[in-house]
């Protein structure tokens, strides 16, 4: 997925990011809990949607409009995920940026 998949260089970094803020701000272990979740559900949603998407393209190389319906709908599994564990990430976070 990584050697492929563009936009899981940017989910990754972000998990990264979540991970060295949770470190910096000492977030609890419940706290911890909801960002691995939330990083966890988004990976798994990538790596299941570049499987699809590989085997759409297999077994419909030539451009389809149901191919494509299925292609967006696991694109936006990856989508609905992200914007989940944003929201879980700013939960968490942003009222202990703003104390700091």
């Amino acid at each position: 997925m990584l050697k492929t998949q563009h936009n899981s260089w940017i989910q990754t970094g972000i998990a990264v990011i979540a991970i060295v803020l949770g470190f910096y701000l000492d977030i609890s272990r419940v706290e911890w809990l909801f960002i691995i979740i939330a990083t966890g559900l988004v990976l798994m949603a990538e790596i299941i949607n570049t499987a699809i998407e590989t085997m759409v393209d297999l077994l419909s190389p030539e451009k389809n409009e149901k191919a494509g319906r299925i292609k967006d709908l696991a694109a936006g599994s990856v989508l609905l995920a992200s914007i989940m564990a944003l929201a879980v990430g700013i939960i968490i976070f942003l009222p202990k940026l703003l104390a700091n």
